[in-house]
């Protein structure tokens, strides 16, 4: 008697569902705007002082030098593997592999950090109605559960309902935090108008230099809509309006509210220990006005959870695709249609990190603060590797790519200077050790890759191959 096995076939992503909102949903939503604006200005204030607002500006000059190169590849490229196709395209296997494992530390790193940014201020909305014990480690490990236990759930549910819930979430938050600020402005009056900060006279350059690196981490996540190359609809023109345009905007954002916040506290920005919350205090917004920028800020915290979540699971849904991590995860979730394996492992894993800090004592935004910091290391790497990648791809294809030239030097040389100014001068512990961790866990990862390549040599051929039209019914 004869036994038939029928070998399980993927049900593959959802095709051509995401609107361009929800692509800029998806983008904006791991930048979390509105979570960089509640600190960063407040940290690039103390060493550029009046030119803050000018150390976003370039910031943001340089994310969309590395958002042409991405968009770039996006035009011709739709997948859902990210820069980890992107870069394959111009730098082979090895470059793509190291791209893909920077990108999943980056990306889960912000995810697992931002998580702990959620938990801090839903235990300050908590107990500014009343529940005190909110913030005991019991109530925070609770939150740590709960929060990171509905992000994951939103990602395996469906890329529609996590998106629409990140770009509702995103959206709130930023409209009460515009609210603050125009408020302000409008309270102000004549006093609103700060030409000091249109002058850069006395402005250190060095000061806005290190200020343009804290601005730039202020945008890593931000193209990762390319990820949803399958989902999206006609995903080789939204993908890249939705990185660009979201740049763009987040950009504006930013340098907005950098000039409100100096306009209203002036030198306070850099004493306060919650900027917004002082603006707030200062045109003498109601008392039940912080409630609602305190969850404008938590919401915008959740979302960053959720977005950077979807990137993880399909990176490493491409990488199961090609052979590169165990071919079970290259399958999607019969009904949902998400890379639930992968979702069901990334999202716990986080939640457990930040657990064992809360354990260990460590306060929540310090968690925010030591884990996006080990993710932005992955992003640096990528971001640069991508750029890289786009002069080799470019100029091997024949294709005009002066300003990809441009775009590419600038991008690397500021990944590099980012780098650079985060490992020096030497910073306290444990923040020093945290690029030793990266560096260990690429070299870790690429074990993984130097197998391959001994046992399985045929999977190098495969990386970078896997688009939106080949991925339904493989594996």
């Amino acid at each position: 008697m004869s036994q038939s096995t029928t070998q399980k076939v993927d049900a593959g992503l959802r095709e051509g569902v995401m609107s361009g909102p929800e692509l800029a949903a998806q983008a904006i939503a791991s930048i979390a705007p509105s979570a960089v604006i509640a600190f960063t200005a407040a940290s690039i204030f103390l060493g550029a002082g009046s030119g803050t607002m000018f150390a976003f500006v370039l910031a943001t000059i340089v994310i969309l030098c590395v958002g042409y190169i991405i968009s770039m590849f996006a035009k011709r490229h739709a997948s859902a593997g990210s820069l980890y196709t992107y870069v394959a395209q111009g730098l082979g296997p090895a470059g793509a592999f190291a791209a893909g494992v920077a990108l999943l530390i980056g990306s889960w790193g912000i995810a697992a950090g931002s998580l702990g940014g959620a938990v801090s201020y839903a235990s300050d909305l908590l107990v500014m109605f009343g529940f005190d014990s909110a913030g005991t480690t019991t109530w925070l490990i609770v939150l740590a559960i709960v929060i990171g236990g509905a992000a994951t759930f939103f990602t395996i549910r469906g890329i529609r309902v996590s998106a629409r819930i990140s770009l509702v979430l995103e959206l709130l938050s930023v409209a009460i935090i515009l609210v603050l600020l125009i408020t302000a402005l409008i309270v102000l009056g004549d006093a609103a108008w700060d030409p000091s900060q249109f002058r850069f006279e006395g402005v250190p350059f060095q000061g806005v230099a290190a200020g343009m690196v804290l601005g730039i981490l202020g945008f890593v996540g931000f193209s990762s809509a390319d990820a949803l190359g399958r989902e999206a609809k006609d995903p080789k023109k939204a993908i890249p309006r939705a990185i660009m345009w979201s740049a763009v905007a987040v950009g504006v954002l930013y340098v907005f509210a950098a000039y409100t916040q100096i306009a209203v506290l002036g030198d306070e920005l850099g004493e306060v220990a919650s900027p917004l919350q002082a603006v707030a205090e200062k045109v003498n917004m109601p008392g039940w006005f912080t409630p609602i920028l305190v969850f404008g800020v938590a919401a915008s915290f959740f979302a960053v959870v959720v977005a950077p979540l979807n990137v993880v699971g399909r990176i490493i849904y491409v990488m199961g695709k090609e052979g590169m991590v165990p071919e079970r995860f290259g399958r999607t979730h019969e009904t949902h249609l998400t890379p639930h394996r992968v979702l069901l492992i990334a999202g716990p894993a986080a939640i457990a990190l930040d657990i064992i800090l809360l354990l260990l004592g460590t306060h929540p935004m310090d968690i925010t603060v030591w884990v996006d910091t080990y993710g932005t290391y992955g992003y640096m790497v990528a971001y640069s590797l991508v750029a890289i990648a786009g002069v080799v791809y470019t100029t091997r294809e024949g294709i005009k790519n002066r300003l990809v030239w441009v775009t590419a030097v600038v991008a690397v040389i500021a990944m590099a200077y980012v780098f650079i100014a985060n490992v020096y001068p030497v910073p306290v512990f444990p923040l020093n050790v945290l690029p030793y961790i990266f560096i260990a866990t690429m070299l870790l990862a690429f074990s993984r890759y130097w197998w391959i390549k001994a046992k399985r040599p045929a999977v190098l051929t495969r990386i970078g191959k896997t688009h939106v039209e080949e991925m339904a019914g493989i594996g």
